[in-house]
Parts: C-alpha cells; sequence; structure tokens
C-alpha cells in the first residue's frame, strides 16, 4: 500500500541540460567539452544544489580562471535556456495524481534561487503538497539525511512511500531509507511503475489530441 508519492525534478519533470547554452556560447566541441569537465564542472554545480549562492560560485572559479569569468557567469545568465521546457507527460501524471486525491511531495537537488525561477515558469511544481529542495535545507541527495528532512517534514511512514528519480544513486539511498523506489527511464515505464502498486490515476489527453 503507497500512501506517499515523491518526484524529482530535473530530468523526471523539467528537461535539464547544461551544456545547451554552452552550444552557441563556446561552438567548438572540444573547448566545450574542456570548459565543463574543468572550469563550470557537476561538482561546482553540485555546491550551488547544496545552498551555496551563484555569486559565491562563481567568485571561486573566477578566481582560479580569470580569463573564463564571461562564461563562468553565463552559467547562471543563461539557466532559463538550460531548463527550456517540461518533459513529456510526467508533469501530466503528477497533475492527474494529484488530482486523484495522492499526497504528492517533491525531493530535488536544486539551488534555491533557480527553484523559485522554475516554480515561476513552470507551474505544475506548484501543484504538490510541498517539496524539499537541497539548496534550501543545505543537504544534498544521496545524502542519507535529506531523506530523513523529507520523511520528517511531510510525515511520511517509509515503507508507504515511493519515489521516482533518474539517478540511480539517488535510488539506492531511498531504499536504504525504506522508500519504495524506482529510476525514471520514461513515461510508459512509470505509468507501469505506478499500476504495479495499485496507485489509481487519470491522466487527460492534450487538448487537440
Amino acid at each position: 500500500m503507497i500512501d506517499h508519492i515523491v518526484f524529482d525534478v530535473g530530468r523526471v519533470l523539467v528537461h535539464w541540460d547544461p551544456e545547451r547554452p554552452y552550444r552557441h556560447l563556446i561552438p567548438d566541441p572540444a573547448r566545450r567539452a574542456w570548459f565543463l569537465a574543468n572550469v563550470c564542472t557537476p561538482a561546482w554545480n553540485e555546491e550551488q544544489d547544496r545552498g551555496r549562492t551563484f555569486a559565491e560560485g562563481e567568485a571561486v572559479l573566477i578566481a582560479k580562471f580569470p580569463e573564463e569569468a564571461d562564461l563562468i557567469r553565463a552559467y547562471r545568465k543563461n539557466w532559463h535556456e538550460m531548463v527550456p521546457h517540461t518533459l513529456p507527460e510526467t508533469p501530466d501524471i503528477l497533475s492527474a495524481l494529484v488530482a486523484a486525491g495522492h499526497d504528492v511531495t517533491l525531493l530535488t537537488n536544486f539551488n534555491q534561487d533557480t527553484f523559485a525561477e522554475a516554480k515561476r515558469r513552470f507551474p505544475v511544481l506548484t501543484q504538490p503538497r510541498g517539496a524539499t529542495v537541497s539548496g534550501e535545507v543545505g543537504l544534498i541527495k544521496p545524502d542519507p539525511k535529506i531523506y530523513a528532512h523529507h520523511t520528517e517534514t511531510f510525515a511520511l511512514n517509509p515503507s508507504r512511500t515511493f519515489f521516482v528519480d533518474d539517478t540511480k544513486a539517488n535510488i539506492t539511498a531511498a531504499q536504504a531509507a525504506g522508500w519504495d523506489a524506482v529510476l525514471y527511464t520514461d513515461p510508459a515505464t512509470f505509468r507501469a511503475d505506478l499500476r504495479a502498486r495499485h496507485i489509481d490515476f487519470e491522466t487527460k489527453p492534450a487538448a487537440g489530441a
């Protein structure tokens, strides 16, 4: 029996591709690959997801790579291009679950500033009962403490909690916390995962379909 459904956000509900703006900012593929592997790296961005401001993060990198200052600042300036739209179907599934009366929350690695922007741009993120945002709480998946925080904040029963995320390490950590968790791959598989747990919902066809 599942009483609580928890969604990740990036690459589950919304598209996220940090390379996207740099395809025109750094047209040369080799130079672009070097920049994203050595300057604005995933590890650097993770610290913003942990709560560091982008201004602080930019200052750290500019001190090390002063010649790259404009491109470093371009990461936050062009962040909206990295998150251009919602993904197909999963936002409709979330809306249908909420409409059907299920308890839905979000658990996401996201900077507090960009998450506020994402909520303004994508109203589906305001539909769940609430969200644990890594940048707001200073904890980040797959740290076990963030699952405990979410459980306590939203009064979840771990054994009755179903979680979907696009990263295997986050799924493993959720399972260790006692949650039922699955890796997101595509909408059809996710629908099957929900139905396998007898979670009833019905999505409406898109307008004009």
